[in-house]
């Protein structure tokens, strides 16, 4: 049993993004005072957006897990405030992949439309097909079951029993979708573009992921909780640190922390960039884990099982997610005819000219349809990315480094100039061959751009500090993020020897968004758990109760007595989920 320090009042937490924003707003619902230090200058560490002109450019939330009602994750949402007074925006479509010969598949989330979609590109998968299905409608039932508000870790006997209890219906389910990796399932179908398009129903193909993962998302999808929230990224963002600053929480922005402080075996505060020291009774890292481990701590305190993670597997291939190759484009008039959300498979050579790409193919959004109040009226934005490996643009960011002098004072500095002229080569390659490859899909795109932007993994990294420019960390369903979990389900999130610190966000957990929002809810029931005090928590209700809105997506038969429905059709609260 852990001891009881039941006079711990303060806590400091690294990083402002939704790990760090969840801690700080639980931990205050907890009776605790807390600080966020945080490098950048807003909140929401990768999920953010930022200004370019007239056009507001949102790079994080293509759907939201929890976003509406009848799971635990919609519960953790409403009690950091996220969702309150916002509209959620649903595709009735998750994903279109379209093949290299112009064929689209249309993954409606719905399992009957999806059927029927699928048996009329394919009769010869019927079989196939009806069992995907099935699986499928058998999951959105799993869904209201599926636990976030409580780590395993700390459930008791009963709870443990009952959770087990409730899975037991889905069991077959389960044990069958998540032993089958999705590229052996996909493998069985006949037609060569489903063959391929199922591997890109997440966007991105994911060579780890087992089939139950696309059904949670899709699952998911149909029941309206995997929608956009509206105000974007940076949005969800900011409504939780309001929901932080409410519950009597402090962040501190431009403000890089460089060192947890340790005196005697306990974290007791931290060191920031500029040589200042903040003290407090618990230091909380919600930061990239790889900085946290090696340069905070030094690599102090870990495990045998935590060195050999952030030592060996996390240089391994696929242990942590990818970063992405970004291009935005600010477009000055409509393009109708784009879909929200499209992977184009590529071919070799259009492929070729992606520097880093991971898989052949392109996943291209038209983010005006997801969040149109970030975008002048009848204009467009375009969302184009590929999982991109960063090794080849470290290799021209080494290349090209430069050495300046700069004169602060009367002292001379010599600073490392990271972007040269190779790199900013590279990034005008890989624009143009995106600007292309979208002018030959829709003409006249390349004459309507008013705004462009482009990223990298390495960009990832600077304005983050995530190791490789990965936006989620540790992989799931592979070695480092199954054995990152077994860790934290024997020892809780925190370190062997060092007191009073633990780790929360996205790399004590493995997942998007909602585990980060998740992690510090969790991690704050292993500290009260430790104070001896009983954790607590409650839903905000400063704002009415999110909204929804569906709206169609690609071809459909539209019957003559519903021809002029509007083009987005308004689904009551109560209702999302009959």
């Amino acid at each position: 049993m852990p001891r009881v320090k039941q006079d711990r009042e303060t806590m400091i937490i690294i990083g402002a993004g939704l790990g760090g924003l969840s801690t700080g707003c639980y931990a205050q619902m907890n009776g605790y005072k807390t600080q966020i230090f945080e490098m950048h200058e807003v909140p929401g560490g990768c999920c953010t957006a930022w200004d370019r002109g007239d056009f507001t450019l949102d790079c994080c939330i293509s759907w939201l897990l929890g976003s509406g009602p009848g799971n635990e994750m919609h519960q953790i949402w409403l009690e950091l405030g996220a969702l309150q007074g916002k509209q959620m925006r649903h595709f009735d479509v998750f994903n279109v992949v379209r093949g290299r010969d112009g064929r689209a598949v249309y993954f409606y989330s719905d399992p009957d439309r999806l059927q029927e979609h699928l048996l009329d590109l394919s009769p010869a998968d019927a079989r196939l097909i009806r069992s995907f299905c099935a699986g499928l409608r058998r999951f959105r039932k799993c869904l209201a079951v599926y636990p976030f508000l409580k780590p395993v870790a700390l459930m008791g006997r009963m709870e443990r029993w009952r959770m087990m209890a409730s899975f037991t219906p889905y069991f077959n389910l389960i044990r069958r979708s998540i032993t089958v990796l999705m590229t052996d399932y996909s493998a069985r179908f006949k037609d060569p573009l489903l063959r391929e398009a199922f591997n890109f129903i997440l966007y991105e193909k994911h060579p780890a992921f087992p089939v139950l993962p696309f059904y949670f998302q899709l699952a998911s999808h149909a029941g309206r909780s995997a929608g956009v929230p509206e105000g974007g990224s940076l949005g969800l963002a900011t409504s939780i640190e309001e929901r932080y600053r409410r519950l009597g929480g402090r962040v501190t922005y431009n403000a890089k922390v460089e060192e947890v402080l340790v005196e005697n075996d306990r974290a007791v505060g931290v060191r920031l960039s500029d040589g200042r020291e903040f003290r407090s009774d618990i230091v909380v890292s919600a930061c990239d884990g790889h900085t946290t481990m090696m340069r905070f701590l030094k690599g102090r305190y870990l495990s045998e099982t935590y060195r050999r993670l952030y030592t060996t597997t996390i240089r391994e291939p696929g242990m942590v997610f990818p970063g992405y190759f970004i291009l935005f484009l600010g477009l000055r008039r409509a393009f109708p005819e784009g879909d929200p959300c499209t992977t184009y498979l590529l071919d070799d050579a259009e492929a070729a000219k992606m520097i880093g790409i991971r898989h052949p193919s392109v996943n291209v959004q038209f983010r005006n349809r997801h969040y149109p109040e970030l975008s002048p009226e009848h204009s467009t934005v375009v969302y184009a990315t590929y999982f991109c490996d960063i090794a080849p643009w470290r290799a021209l960011n080494d290349g090209a480094e430069q050495v300046s002098r700069v004169r602060k004072g009367r002292e001379l500095h010599t600073l490392p100039v990271r972007r040269g002229r190779e790199y900013y080569a590279a990034k005008r390659q890989v624009r143009n061959a995106m600007l292309d490859f979208l002018e030959r899909r829709f003409p006249g795109m390349k004459d309507a751009v008013a705004v462009r932007d482009v990223s990298s993994p390495l960009t990832q990294v600077r304005y983050t500090g995530n190791y490789d420019g990965t936006v989620l960390g540790w992989q799931p369903f592979v070695e480092s993020g199954e054995t990152m979990e077994e860790e934290i389900k024997k020892h809780g999130p925190a370190l062997p020897g060092l007191e009073n610190f633990y780790i929360s966000g996205v790399w004590a957990t493995t997942g998007g968004l909602i585990r980060a929002a998740a992690a510090g809810r969790h991690v704050m029931h292993f500290v009260c758990r430790d104070d001896g005090r009983e954790f607590t928590a409650h839903i905000d209700d400063s704002a009415p109760p999110p909204t929804h809105v569906v709206i169609p997506v690609g071809p459909r038969p539209v019957p003559a007595d519903v021809a002029d429905l509007p083009p987005a059709l308004t689904v009551p609260p109560e209702s999302v989920l009959r």
